[in-house]
C-alpha cells in the first residue's frame, strides 16, 4: 500500500510539473452519465454523434491498449464508457506540450481519480455508449486504490468504518442510502399533506424523558450545568400541544446510552407525530396509511421481500391484544393471574420461560413473556395492543380494562418499528407514575424515567386529548431496502476504535 502511495504523489508531482492541477477547483459538466444512457439509446454500434458533452466522476477501471484506451467513468447516477484514442487526441495536442494528451491520460490517470472530460458521443462495435475524448482535467488525483471491484469489501467492519470506500465499490449500498433519503422525505411529504408541522424541539436537555432508556451525560460549561442528550422528542413535542399546536411531529436524532446489535445503535433516527383530539386508535390509521404510502412510493408495491419472507403491508393490519397473543403463543391466560403473583411467577416456568429478578407485577411478567416468546413470531405487520401500566409510564389508562394503557406497538418481521399512545393528559396521575419511576432510578434501575417539574407544570396548564406515535426510521429503511443490520442503513453506524499497533 506504501509504493503505490507514494508512486501516485510522484504522479501528482508529475501532472504540476507539466502545469496540470492535480485538484480542481470546478469543473462544470454538462450532463450527468445516466442521462446520456437514456437520452442516446438510439445511437447505432460503430456511429458517432457529433454533439459535444462534458461529464464529470470517477474513474472506476481502466483498460490501456497500445494507442487506444477505454476508462469506465462513474458518477453518482451512473457509468460511461470513455474513449480515448492516440492519434484523435494527439493531433489536437499543442506543439508545446511535453508530453502528448493521450501520454497524460495514460500515464497518470489511475483508478479511483476523479477527473472531467470533454468530447463527442460515440457508440462502439461492441455496443457501448462512450464519450470520445477531446480534452481532459483531472479534478483529484486519487493517493489510494480501490478495493477490487469484483470482490468490494469483503471485511464487513471496514465496510461500516469507512463507508466512502463502500459506498465507491457497491451500487447496492449507494442505492440503500438513495432509497432512505427519499423514504425520509415521503414521510415529510405525507405528513406536511396532512397539516402536520415540523418543530424542532431540544436534543440538549436538563431532564432526559420521554423513554425508558440509559442517556448520555454532557456538561455545559458555561451555565456550568450537567445536561443531557435527549432520549426521545416526546417530552418537549407534548409542550407544544400545551401550547396550542394540534399537529406536530419532528423526524431528528435520538441518543441511548445502550448496547449495540444489529437492531440497535446508540444514535439513531427517529419521527414522533402528535395531533390533537385524537387517541391510539387514530394513530392506527395514520400508521397504516403513512407506512403503505411510504412503501408504494419507495418500492413501487405494499407487497415486499424481506430477507426471504413476503411481507404484504396492505392495510388494514392484524390486531391483537398483548394478551391474546401470549394466551395464542405460550398458553399462559394472564388475565385470570391478574391479582396473583405468584401464581403467575409459576405459569412462567412452567411455560419453560425465565422470571426476572426484578419482575415485580404480573405487568411485568406479560411484558416478559411477550418478550421472550412471541414478538420473534410476528412476521405480517401486527398492531399488539393494550400495554400493561407499569412499562408505559406515559400513557393513558386504559378506559376498560384494569391494569392496562391504551398503547399499541407494531411489528413487522419479528421486531418493533412503532409505539404509540392515547397520551396521558392528568397531571396528578403522571406525577404519581412518574414519582414511581424515579423511586426506580433511585434503586439502580439506569432506564427508569425521572421526573420532570417542567413537563408536569405544563399538563397543569392544561393538555387536550392527544395520540402520539413513534416510527424508527433507521428499521423502517432496514424493511424497505432488505437489509439485515442497522448498520447497513446508518451511513456511519457508531464503532469501537480500531486498535492500533504499538510502533504506529
Amino acid at each position: 500500500m506504501s509504493d503505490l502511495r507514494d508512486t501516485r504523489i510522484e504522479k501528482a508531482k508529475s501532472l504540476k510539473g507539466l502545469g496540470i492541477e492535480p485538484y480542481a477547483v470546478r469543473f462544470e459538466p454538462s450532463h450527468r452519465t445516466a442521462t446520456l444512457q437514456k437520452d442516446h439509446q438510439d445511437l447505432p454500434n460503430g456511429q458517432e454523434r457529433k454533439i459535444i458533452v462534458s461529464v464529470a466522476g470517477r474513474i472506476s477501471s481502466r483498460r490501456v491498449m497500445g494507442k487506444l484506451a477505454f476508462y469506465t467513468l462513474t458518477d453518482e447516477t451512473g457509468t460511461i464508457q470513455l474513449f480515448i484514442e492516440k492519434v484523435s487526441l494527439d493531433k489536437n495536442s499543442s506543439i508545446n506540450q511535453e508530453i502528448g494528451v493521450f501520454a497524460q491520460l495514460t500515464d497518470f490517470v489511475d483508478a479511483g481519480d476523479w477527473i472531467g472530460v470533454e468530447g463527442i458521443l460515440r457508440r462502439t462495435d461492441r455496443g457501448e455508449l462512450s464519450v470520445k475524448v477531446q480534452q481532459w482535467q483531472m479534478l483529484s488525483k486519487s493517493l489510494q486504490p480501490l478495493p477490487d471491484k469484483w470482490h468490494g469489501l469483503a471485511d464487513v467492519e471496514k465496510r461500516y468504518r469507512q463507508r466512502y470506500l463502500d459506498l465507491i465499490v457497491s451500487p447496492q449500498s449507494r442505492n440503500t442510502f438513495r432509497k432512505r433519503a427519499l423514504m425520509v422525505s415521503a414521510i415529510r411529504r405525507f405528513l406536511d399533506q396532512r397539516e402536520f408541522l415540523e418543530i424542532e424541539t431540544p436534543v440538549l436537555q436538563t431532564e432526559a424523558g420521554g423513554a425508558e432508556a440509559r442517556p448520555f451525560i454532557t456538561h455545559h460549561n458555561t451555565l456550568d450545568l450537567p445536561l443531557y442528550l435527549r432520549i426521545a422528542t416526546e417530552l418537549h413535542l407534548k409542550r407544544l400541544v400545551v401550547g396550542g399546536f394540534e399537529r406536530i411531529y419532528e423526524l431528528g436524532r435520538i441518543f441511548r446510552n445502550e448496547g449495540v446489535s444489529t437492531r440497535h445503535n446508540p444514535e439513531f433516527t427517529s419521527v414522533e407525530v402528535y395531533q390533537a383530539f385524537a387517541d391510539y386508535k387514530d394513530m392506527i390509521n395514520l400508521t397504516e396509511k403513512l407506512i403503505a404510502s411510504v412503501c408504494e412510493q419507495i418500492c413501487g408495491s405494499t407487497k415486499i421481500a424481506y430477507q426471504g419472507q413476503q411481507i404484504d403491508l396492505t392495510p388494514p393490519w392484524r390486531k391483537v391484544t398483548m394478551q391474546d397473543l401470549v394466551l395464542e403463543i405460550v398458553g399462559i391466560d394472564f388475565e385470570n393471574l391478574w391479582d396473583n403473583l405468584e401464581k403467575a411467577k409459576q405459569a412462567m416456568v412452567e411455560a419453560g420461560l425465565s422470571v426476572p429478578i426484578k419482575a415485580d407485577s404480573v405487568g411485568r411478567l406479560l411484558n416478559e413473556a411477550f418478550e421472550q416468546s412471541v414478538e420473534s413470531t410476528l412476521i405480517q405487520p401486527t398492531f399488539v395492543l393494550d400495554y400493561p401500566i407499569e412499562i408505559s409510564p406515559l400513557a393513558r389508562k386504559h378506559r376498560s380494562k384494569k391494569g392496562m394503557v391504551e398503547r399499541f406497538e407494531l411489528f413487522i418481521s419479528g421486531r418493533e418499528l412503532a409505539n404509540a399512545f392515547s397520551e396521558l393528559i392528568d397531571p396528578i396521575d403522571q406525577r404519581d407514575r412518574l414519582e414511581t419511576q424515579q423511586l426506580r432510578r433511585q434503586e439502580g434501575d439506569l432506564e427508569a424515567h425521572g421526573v420532570d417539574e417542567d413537563f408536569l407544570n405544563a399538563l397543569e396548564v392544561g393538555m387536550p386529548p392527544t395520540g402520539g406515535l413513534g416510527i424508527g426510521i433507521d428499521r423502517l429503511a432496514m424493511l424497505l431496502t432488505d437489509s439485515p443490520s442497522i448498520r447497513d442503513v446508518i451511513a456511519f453506524p457508531t464503532m469501537r476504535p480500531e486498535t492500533r499497533s504499538q510502533d504506529l
